[in-house]
């Protein structure tokens, strides 16, 4: 008897509520309240340090600094100076000023034999999981390209329990053809999907090819993109931004289907006297004022 009388009760209070709006709410949430509670995806924004060089060769502490102070939230390595034999001692400096390690240049060698449970021990240390091959003479060779991509993939299955993966950084000649194909297209039938790509943006606009193409053929595979000026013939500065380019096309595809984990600003020209630092800056704010314009600046 009692039990009737709740079910009794529960259906009363329901039949009430619904009269007044309140059931819809308590009983079935709406899917605009369940999107609100997903986080929104933003996609940080680090920097090659091969932009600034030369500041790295005399301070790499104060470069390092300077970096973060700017407003980047990861650094990708392309050496590391002072830090070569203390693992421990740049995820301490990294950690101090507020930087993650966004990835890092590395030579395929380093993921051979002995080598490789160096570099896994190294890296991990600095917290850096994206390590990327950025140029490999074996890349366009018709016959030692095969081996270069069996290695790629060796060294992925090696470091995919370590929550590492490993990469391929462009250039224009990687775009070459052979027998109907580019072995950057080769590359990727060649090596196993955990072997991403790092598309460096201004290297395709070199090349003349559409990058946005490119990273829809290859879905999940450009966790790491560079973004890079480079207007060539047409009208535009070497500044992000400023380079006469459709960076939202970009941006939207790495968001879309790219799987893309970081943009990279990488400065390799400095017009106007300007020094490697103040270009790197102004590009990181022609970047900032796309994203923002696109509601994807964290």
């Amino acid at each position: 008897m009692s039990s009737d009388i709740l079910r009794r009760d529960i259906l009363k209070w329901t039949t009430t509520a619904a009269a007044t709006g309140i059931a819809a709410t308590v009983f079935r949430p709406t899917a605009q309240a369940a999107k609100a509670k997903t986080p929104k995806k933003i996609i940080p924004i680090g920097v090659q340090l091969w932009s600034v060089r030369e500041e790295c060769k005399k301070d790499f502490d104060a470069t390092l600094a300077k970096i973060a102070e700017m407003g980047f939230q990861g650094v990708e390595f392309a050496g590391y100076y002072n830090y070569a034999a203390d693992a421990a001692g740049l995820r301490k400096k990294l950690d101090a000023l507020g930087l993650k390690a966004a990835g890092t240049h590395i030579g395929a060698k380093y993921f051979i034999g002995d080598e490789l449970k160096k570099t896994i021990e190294f890296h991990k240390t600095i917290g850096c999981s994206l390590l990327i091959v950025p140029g490999d003479g074996r890349f366009t060779d018709p016959e030692k390209s095969k081996l270069y991509a069996e290695e790629m993939t060796k060294a992925a299955e090696a470091l995919k329990p370590e929550g590492m993966a490993c990469g391929h950084h462009n250039h224009t000649h990687e775009f070459d053809k052979v027998e109907g194909k580019t072995y950057w297209d080769l590359f990727g039938e060649r090596t196993s999907k955990d072997v991403f790509f790092e598309l460096d943006i201004g290297w395709v606009r070199e090349a003349g090819l559409d990058a946005v193409e490119l990273i829809k053929r290859n879905p999940g595979r450009i966790r790491t993109t560079h973004i890079k000026a480079k207007p060539g013939k047409d009208k535009g500065k070497f500044f992000v931004g400023q380079d006469n380019y459709d960076w939202k096309r970009v941006i939207k595809a790495a968001y879309d289907v790219g799987g893309t984990e970081w943009f990279l600003i990488e400065q390799e020209d400095y017009p106007d006297g300007k020094s490697p630092m103040d270009c790197t800056k102004i590009s990181l704010d022609g970047l900032k004022k796309i994203l923002k314009g696109m509601k994807k600046l964290g």
